[in-house]
């Protein structure tokens, strides 16, 4: 671990500390609400097909259209973020995307589908991307892999709490009318919208416009960051242009789009492949088991970025992290047994999520000022069409070969080079700043 500043100044490292325990956690409730509002679909994904009368093939295609709408806006969004002011756009950000997965109970065919599925991806565009950015204004590299570690909590925990919530609400069915997916949708779509309106008066765009440091924390931490970034901007792409054509961005973004297709090649139709495996409907038994994997992420996400700091090859360490990922996709579906397929499905979920910390130490080790917005935003935006491509790439596959196992083969191998690819960044210059 990088300890410039950690040993140096404790007025630094009261800063940062601070920041994690007041910034990290609110972030975290707000990484749950956004990708359970995009993956709560799969919790109800039997139930909505016979209610709405979807196919497959129909289902994939909309499970997966809301990254086409993510990525066409993740630019903008995060520039405009990069602009405004992180509490105003995460507030505009959460409230829209919050009222229209609300609005999802409306869905009746395929139409109203994807046109709700595509409009929740432009509501929540910027999200992700802006709270990396955030994070690179808020803490030193010496701390930012730590920051983003715990944020990525949020994936895991969304399944962990999510799952059984969700699975709890679709056993509402019949309550007042209304379908148990179209209770889900509704009370997970109106949290976001409340606490996007929270977000406004809770967070802070940078450090200097923190009441809760001191003046002295407010100071050291603000010319930390600054001295960072302007050091990035020196070294690295200097502007949006720049880094549209820049190769080192667009060699991470190919690895984060091998990622995402990992990610949402087992997100959207996790609940059901155990539902399958313990011989149950999509309810709240499902849920609970559903939470398994995500707690093995959980633990690993905390284990493997600690273990990344300790001075070790980030890249090589995030190569095998996600090699374990690919053989967890693979022998979930190459077991025939129940509790060898769940383990194998724990192997995945660890390796997806995990490798995500250390994946995002690279770009915001590399990129500042406007190309850190647009950098990161850009690497995010290409990467996230692995989540429109992962479903439909599964079903395609084992409707081609008429196999059901076939999909998350081909996902496997995926996956697989993106853990090769991940070598390559091993001697990239920029790399000791990423920790």
């Amino acid at each position: 671990m990088d300890t410039r500043f950690s040993n140096a100044d404790p007025e630094l490292d009261g800063a940062v500390q601070k920041a994690i325990r007041r910034l990290v956690p609110f972030l975290l409730l707000m990484y749950v609400l956004a990708f359970l509002d995009r993956a709560n679909v799969g919790f109800a994904e039997h139930a909505f097909k016979a209610d709405t009368g979807l196919s497959n093939a129909a289902y994939a295609f909309g499970a997966g259209i809301f990254f086409l709408g993510y990525s066409l806006f993740e630019v903008p969004s995060n520039l405009l973020m990069h602009r405004f002011g992180a509490r105003v756009w995460m507030c505009r950000i959460m409230v829209t995307w919050g009222l229209i997965s609300a609005a999802m109970v409306a869905v009746q065919g395929e139409i109203s589908f994807y046109a709700l599925r595509f409009l929740l991806g432009v509501a929540e565009a910027g999200f992700f991307p802006g709270v990396i950015y955030f994070l690179s204004q808020w803490f030193p590299a010496y701390a930012r892999t730590r920051a983003i570690g715990f944020f990525y909590f949020g994936a895991p925990l969304a399944f962990i709490f999510g799952g059984p919530l969700s699975g709890m609400l679709l056993e509402m069915h019949g309550f007042a009318g209304m379908h148990g997916w179209q209770w889900m949708f509704l009370i997970e779509g109106l949290l976001a919208s409340i606490v996007g309106v929270w977000a406004f008066w809770y967070l802070d765009d940078r450090p200097e416009d923190a009441r809760w440091l001191t003046p002295g924390q407010r100071t050291a931490l603000g010319k930390a960051v600054l001295a960072e970034d302007r050091h990035k901007v020196a070294h690295g792409p200097q502007d949006l242009l720049s880094v549209l054509t820049n190769m080192r961005v667009l060699f991470l973004s190919a690895i984060y789009f091998l990622i995402q297709m990992s990610v949402y090649g087992v997100v959207f139709f996790l609940p059901s492949q155990v539902a399958a495996l313990v011989g149950e409907q999509v309810g709240i038994k499902v849920g609970l088991v559903t939470s398994i994997p995500w707690m093995c992420a959980l633990i690993a996400v905390y284990l493997v970025p600690q273990w990344a700091k300790q001075g070790r090859n980030t890249a090589m360490i995030a190569a095998v992290t996600l090699a374990v990922s690919a053989a967890g996709i693979a022998m979930s579906v190459a077991s025939s047994s129940p509790l060898l397929s769940l383990t194998a499905l724990c192997l995945a979920a660890a390796g997806f999520i995990a490798v995500q910390p250390l994946f995002w130490s690279f770009p915001t080790g590399y990129l500042g000022g406007v190309a850190a917005a647009g950098g990161i935003a850009l690497i995010n935006s290409l990467g996230s069409l692995g989540g429109f491509f992962a479903p439909n790439v599964k079903a395609f596959t084992e409707q081609a070969l008429a196999s059901s196992q076939a999909g998350l083969y081909v996902l496997a191998g995926t996956t697989l080079l993106g853990a090769g690819l991940f070598i390559g960044l091993r001697e990239r210059p920029a790399r000791t700043a990423a920790v």
